[in-house]
């Protein structure tokens, strides 16, 4: 067996990390039409494009390492979207949906910085200047929609859930 190396291990996250984003661009469209919250609504939309901003970010980083780009199938990202079409399907119709939804969306912002800071960090220890900017880039756009989604839930999704009980 040959030693396994940390370039390796930053090809195996990345491509963990890329299958990832493409099933998230996929599923944000089914969160946006079954939210009911027209910020909500609008965050997933706003959501999708970066992602597909993101995913050609993740096209240039396989360029710098000389890879293609291509995706490995991650578990823990079909985990959480499945538990946000759970969320759709069991709680559609209800006062609650939105609140659901939300935490399937800050479930999936968390996983994407942790992947993403992670990257960054071997990024650097490799010497990968330019794959450091593209992974930070999308590290800070990510922290950015956790914000945005962390305000949407205290300022209104939350309460509307709770009065409408």
């Amino acid at each position: 067996m040959a030693d396994k190396t940390l370039e390796d291990l930053f090809y195996e996250t990345l491509k963990d990390i890329y299958y990832a984003e493409r099933k998230i661009s996929k599923a944000l469209p089914k969160m946006a039409r079954g939210a009911t919250d027209p910020k909500l609504k609008q965050a997933f939309l706003k959501h999708k494009e970066e992602t597909d901003g993101q995913i050609e970010r993740l096209q240039q980083v396989f360029e710098l390492i000389g890879k293609r780009a291509r995706g490995k199938t991650c578990p823990a990202i079909d985990g959480i979207i499945e538990e946000g079409e759970e969320i759709l399907d069991e709680f559609k119709g209800t006062p609650a949906l939105d609140a659901g939804l939300l935490a399937a969306a800050q479930a999936v912002e968390h996983y994407e910085i942790s992947r993403y800071g992670t990257l960054r960090s071997w990024a650097m220890q490799l010497g990968l200047k330019d794959a450091v900017a593209l992974l930070e880039a999308t590290l800070a756009e990510e922290s950015k929609t956790d914000d945005t989604l962390t305000q949407l839930a205290e300022s209104a999704v939350n309460s509307a859930a709770r009065k409408a009980a």
